[in-house]
């Protein structure tokens, strides 16, 4: 019986890296993790076979990756986009930064899409962290004991066109609206920066909501919309009073946490499926 391909994770920052590698180790695979110094945490990949490597050092990363015998890749976890000071390739670097062209001034999505293809280019299955992370369980509908309102509602289908409009434009994924009125996107600053953003923005009356949905034709084996614990308090401190998003479209950072965290600050979540907002703008 042929005995399933090794997956290689490149890693970048907080615990989704880790939470793949454990996904796979529980179906009797070996995962080999290659963490981009200064953005993964080697704590948490401490538990698993890994190397830290720097992000534009390429040629040592595909090095690493052959030589552990991975034909699979899995791209988790947040990496910022570095100055081109800052990056120091390496020679292997170098090249790819060439074959990449154009798309190194296009959004996360445009370059993200363009790695994958490098990638593919040199041989390797690119799959993405859902595939193994199983967010084919996620439900739609409230997830907790706190549920939207009719207002909350409608303002849920005013983030989700937002987001629409804007998705071919490759910006975000987050928008936060209350009582209609928008009051930020998501850019390059990222989630949790855009609701710090949002508490000095706060109209009177009911807290607004945030939706977080992928991008029209996202590559979504690269940048699936994420969500945790943290992403819970942020809003709460932000003054919302819930989260929308695509449930089958999201990866959900320890559920059980969030719905907890969700719950103790009054907080709904509410997964968007089949019969939601989010299908009928799509």
């Amino acid at each position: 019986m042929n005995q399933p391909a090794r997956v290689g994770i490149l890693a970048g920052g907080g615990p989704l890296p880790a939470q793949v590698a454990e996904a796979l180790r529980r179906e009797g695979r070996d995962p080999f993790l290659v963490g981009f110094s200064g953005f993964a945490d080697e704590s948490r990949l401490a538990p698993y076979s890994h190397e830290m490597i720097r992000l534009a050092a390429a040629g040592a990363i595909l090095r690493s990756l052959r030589r552990n015998g991975c034909s699979e890749l899995v791209l988790i976890g947040p990496v910022r986009r570095p100055s081109w000071r800052a990056l120091r390739p390496d020679a292997e670097g170098m090249r790819l930064l060439v074959r990449l062209g154009r798309a190194l001034f296009a959004g996360d999505d445009g370059l993200l899409a363009a790695i994958i293809r490098i990638l593919e280019e040199e041989g390797f299955r690119v799959r993405g962290a859902h595939e193994f992370l199983g967010t084919e369980a996620n439900r739609a509908g409230p997830w907790g004991r706190v549920h939207p309102d009719r207002q909350a509602m409608d303002d849920m289908r005013q983030a989700v066109h937002a987001l629409s409009v804007m998705g071919p434009l490759d910006i975000g994924q987050g928008c936060v609206v209350q009582n209609g009125l928008v009051l930020a996107v998501e850019a390059l600053e990222g989630t949790d920066a855009m609701l710090l953003r949002c508490g000095d923005l706060r109209q009177e009356g009911a807290g607004g909501v945030l939706v977080k949905m992928p991008k029209t034709g996202q590559e979504l084996r690269a940048d699936m919309p994420t969500i945790g614990p943290v992403t819970v308090r942020r809003a709460a401190e932000a003054g919302l009073r819930g989260l929308a998003f695509p449930a089958r479209l999201t990866l959900v950072v320890d559920p059980d946490h969030c719905i907890k965290e969700a719950d103790r600050l009054g907080l709904f979540l509410y997964g968007l499926g089949p019969d939601s907002v989010f299908e009928k703008r799509m």
